[in-house]
């Protein structure tokens, strides 16, 4: 099968995919259909992609296109969904799901909450934390997924989504950027 893999490089997730046989196309800018039928696409993997896949880019690839979002869904849908995991302090975790037209609103295939020491931790070590988290979690349910056993289900809670601007009011308090202590932010958006 040839896949392609949209987000910046990631050796792990590539790397899983290959060994499983898989012909890998890595790809970090925009797509559209004509590119998916000229690398002959059968299924694509996204994560850190920071684009909107269009709606024929998801018509072309019906059910093949599969998200890894480090957040637990349907909370922190969207952009940074680890600092907004603090900032709320809603449910803290990974996701992988269908991509739909909406913005992380597709069918869950799998997820996992993922606790944390709030008093020893920053955003940097949290997000290293679900990083890890979501790679192992992929290399566990990627044959159910590609061998079509996976039992998604739908995201019926409203959750919270997020854009990349809806930080800026809050930024003040990240005094240390990415190493800011997560303790510190705790709850402050719900203040």
């Amino acid at each position: 099968m040839k896949i392609l893999f949209l987000g910046p490089t990631n050796q792990k997730i590539s790397g899983t995919l290959r060994e499983d046989g898989h012909q890998v196309v890595e790809k970090e800018s925009p797509v559209d259909v004509q590119f998916l039928k000229e690398k002959q696409i059968d299924f694509a993997v996204s994560y850190g992609y920071r684009h909107i896949i269009k709606a024929d880019v998801l018509h072309h690839l019906k059910d093949r296109i599969v998200n890894l979002h480090i957040s637990y869904l349907p909370w922190n849908r969207g952009a940074d969904p680890n600092l907004w995991s603090f900032l709320e302090d809603t449910p803290k975790g990974v996701t992988i799901h269908y991509v739909d037209e909406g913005i992380d609103t597709g069918d869950i295939i799998s997820q996992k909450l993922v606790e944390f020491d709030v008093s020893k931790s920053t955003l940097r070590t949290t997000y290293e934390k679900l990083s890890n988290e979501i790679i192992a979690l992929f290399q566990d349910v990627w044959p159910l997924i590609v061998n079509d056993q996976a039992m998604p289900k739908r995201q019926i809670e409203k959750g919270t989504f997020h854009k990349l601007s809806d930080k800026d009011r809050f930024k003040y308090l990240l005094l240390n950027g990415w190493d800011t202590p997560v303790e510190y932010l705790l709850g402050k958006a719900l203040l």
